[in-house]
C-alpha cells in the first residue's frame, strides 16, 4: 500500500464515484472501497450507480428501510477513515422543471438520506435528452439550462434550510468539451454560485486534463471545475477494454486550477482498484507524481504475490484513451520480428519475441491455474486473461516456426490463433500482435532467410534499443 505521505494533498477534492452503467457494486463492496480509498488519502466517496432504479428511473420513489440502514452504515463507515459520502440522485429522465411538487420530491428524497448523517448531494442530469419534453416546461422556460439551475437553485435553497451545512453539485447534460459551450455557460451563470459542476474534460473520457481548460471553464461558468473523471470505468462502448493502466495525461499543475477530481470506477470492483491506487498518488501530489512507479506500487498492494505475473498480463492491456502504449514491450519484440524477416535474418527475428513469448505464456499460466491470492481479480479479468494466454501461445508459435524457417510453408498454423482472437473481440496485445499475425497469413512471404545475415555477430545491445535508459 502507498503511504499517504506528508504535507497537505494537492486537490480539495480527491475520489471515486461508483458511476457506471452495470450491475451496482454489492454493499460490502462499497465499504471496502471506502476504507480502500480511505487509506490512499482521498476524501469522497460518490454513491450513484446508474442502474439502480431508485437513483434514477424511479427517483421519485423513497428508499427502503434496508437500503436506508445500509447508507447510514456507509456513512458510518466513511467518517473514521476521512470520507465523505455524496449521495446523488438522477431525475432528468421524467422530472417536470416548472412543477414545484417535483422539486418538493427531489428534496424530500435528499433529506431522508441526510437524516442518516449524510450532507453532500449530487443533482445529476447527464446522459438525458438535451431539450425540454414536458408541455409545462417548454412553455415556462426559454432553455433545458434556465430549468434545470432553477431547480437546483430551488433544491439548494431547500438543504440550507433543512440540512445545515450541506453541499450540492450539478452534473450538466452536457458535461464535456472546452467548457465555455453556450449551455454550460447559461447554466453556470444561472446557478447559485456556492453550486458545485462536474465537468468531465475535452471529451467523455478525456485524454488529458490541462490548466488552460480548466480556466476556460471556471470564466464561462463562474466556479473551478470538479473532474468527473471517466477512468477506470469501461462500461457502453469501452467493454471490450480492461482499464488496468496506470493514470496519465492529467497536468501537474492542475490543482490550481481545478477543485479536485472525482474518478468513475468500473462494473469490476477489484480490477478498479489498481488504477485508483495511483490515481490517489496523482491527486495527492500532482508534481512528484510518476505514472510506472505508482502502477508497479499499485500492482504489488493489489495482486500481492503474483504482482509480476499480473504484470505482463497488465501490461498488454494498457489500451484506454488515457494510454497512448498499447503493448510497448509486445510491439517492440513484434516489430524486431518483422524488421529481421524483412532482412531475412531469422536470429534477429526471434531474439526478442521467443524469450518474451515464453515468459508470457508462463504467466498466463500462472495467473489462469494458480494458486492465486487474489482469487476476484483474476475472476473479473479471465476473459482478457485467457486472451492474453492464446496472444502469448500465437508468438510462441511464431517465433517458434520463424527459427526452423517454416514460417513462410506452415504460417497458416497461425490462422486458428488469429480467428480466436478476433472472436474474442477483446482489447488485448493493442493493434500490434493481431497485425503481425494477419501479415504472416493473409499476405505474401517474407523474403527467403539469409543464412549469412543470420549468423552474423550481433553486439549486446542489437536488437533491445527500445530499452536502452
Amino acid at each position: 500500500m502507498t503511504a499517504a505521505g506528508a504535507g497537505a494533498p494537492a486537490f480539495a477534492i480527491r475520489g471515486v464515484v461508483e458511476g457506471f452503467y452495470g450491475t451496482p457494486w454489492t454493499h460490502e463492496d462499497r465499504l471496502d472501497m471506502i476504507r480502500f480509498i480511505g487509506e490512499r488519502g482521498m476524501n469522497r466517496f460518490v454513491y450513484s450507480p446508474k442502474d439502480d432504479p431508485f437513483l434514477r428511473r424511479d427517483w421519485a420513489r423513497p428508499h427502503d428501510p434496508a437500503a436506508l440502514a445500509d447508507l447510514a452504515e456507509l456513512a458510518a463507515a466513511a467518517a473514521p477513515v476521512g470520507v465523505e459520502l455524496i449521495y446523488c440522485l438522477s431525475p432528468g429522465l421524467s422530472i417536470r422543471y416548472s412543477d414545484p411538487e417535483d422539486a418538493g420530491r427531489v428534496l424530500d428524497k435528499l433529506a431522508s438520506v441526510a437524516a442518516l448523517g449524510i450532507r453532500h448531494f449530487g443533482l445529476l442530469v447527464d446522459d438525458v435528452p438535451q431539450r425540454l419534453q414536458h408541455d409545462a416546461d417548454i412553455a415556462r422556460f426559454g432553455s433545458i439550462a434556465q430549468a434545470q439551475a432553477t431547480l437546483a437553485n430551488l433544491v439548494f435553497q431547500g438543504l440550507g434550510e433543512r440540512v445545515p451545512d450541506s453541499t450540492l453539485i450539478v452534473c450538466p447534460t452536457e458535461y464535456w468539451g472546452y467548457g465555455d459551450e453556450p449551455y454550460v455557460a447559461e447554466l453556470g451563470q444561472a446557478l447559485d454560485p456556492d453550486i458545485a459542476l462536474f465537468w468531465t474534460g475535452r471529451a467523455i473520457c478525456s485524454a488529458t486534463l490541462d490548466v488552460a481548460d480548466a480556466e476556460v471553464f471556471t470564466r464561462a461558468t463562474g466556479r473551478r471545475p470538479t473532474y468527473w473523471d471517466n477512468y477506470p470505468v469501461n462500461d457502453v462502448a469501452m467493454r471490450h477494454e480492461l482499464h488496468v493502466g496506470p493514470y496519465r495525461g492529467r497536468a501537474a499543475g492542475l490543482a490550481a486550477s481545478a477543485e479536485g477530481v472525482i474518478a468513475n470506477a468500473m462494473e469490476r470492483f477489484e480490477s478498479s482498484k489498481i488504477a485508483i491506487a495511483t490515481i490517489a498518488d496523482y491527486l495527492r501530489s500532482p508534481a512528484d507524481y510518476d505514472p510506472e512507479s505508482s502502477w508497479d506500487a499499485a500492482l504489488r498492494d493489489v495482486v500481492g504475490p503474483d504482482a509480476a505475473a499480473y504484470r505482463d498480463f497488465a501490461d498488454n492491456s494498457r489500451s484506454s484513451c488515457l494510454s497512448q502504449l498499447d503493448a510497448p514491450e509486445v510491439t517492440f519484440a513484434l516489430e524486431e520480428h518483422t524488421f529481421g524477416m524483412l532482412l531475412g535474418d531469422t536470429a534477429r527475428a526471434v531474439r526478442v519475441l521467443g524469450p518474451l513469448a515464453d515468459r508470457l505464456a508462463a504467466s498466463a499460466d500462472r495467473l489462469l491455474h494458480g494458486p492465486i491470492a487474489n482469487e476476484r481479480l483474476i475472476a473479473e479479468g479471465r476473459p482478457w486473461i485467457e486472451a492474453f494466454a492464446v496472444g502469448a501461445a500465437a508468438m510462441q508459435l511464431l517465433a517458434r516456426l520463424t527459427a526452423e524457417g517454416r514460417l513462410d510453408t506452415d504460417g497458416s498454423l497461425l490462422r486458428p490463433f488469429l480467428d480466436d482472437l478476433r472472436t474474442r473481440g477483446l482489447r488485448i496485445f493493442g493493434d500490434a500482435l493481431e497485425m503481425t499475425l494477419a501479415e504472416v497469413c493473409d499476405h505474401p512471404p517474407f523474403p527467403a532467410p539469409n543464412p549469412e545475415r543470420s549468423m552474423t555477430s550481433l553486439s549486446p545491445t542489437d536488437g533491445e534499443a527500445g530499452h536502452r535508459e
